[in-house]
């Protein structure tokens, strides 16, 4: 299963900190839906400071444009983005309107050395 890993900052205030982990021990329903019918099967948030990261392993149909575009058409998906941003700073890097960044890989233990 492909595995995409991204990072995100929250505002460094441990008040939004809290609030923000909050959100997420449960999430609603829908937002849970929308997520697994855009092909993520895996999804993981990390955080450390302020600084978020997530891993995401997804299915064979998932791509993040067609995300994106599912994520527009649902209000709710939308309502919760709103949310959400209200808790997130953009990483100093990302351009306008860019969020949640992905990650290169840089090491992987069990590759092939000769690669």
């Amino acid at each position: 299963m492909p595995r995409h890993c991204l990072a995100l900052d929250l505002k460094d205030n441990p008040d939004l900190i809290a609030q923000y982990e909050q959100w997420h021990r449960d999430i609603p329903a829908e937002i849970k839906k929308s997520i697994l019918d855009s092909g993520v099967r895996v999804m993981q948030i990390f955080r450390t400071g302020n600084r978020l990261f997530m891993i995401m392993e997804v299915d064979d149909n998932f791509s993040f444009e067609r995300k994106a575009r599912m994520d527009a058409d649902n209000p709710r998906v939308q309502e919760w983005e709103r949310l959400m941003e209200s808790f997130q700073q953009f990483l100093p890097w990302a351009k306008p309107g860019e969020k949640w960044m992905t990650m290169d890989k840089i090491f992987d233990l069990n590759a092939d050395a000769e690669n």
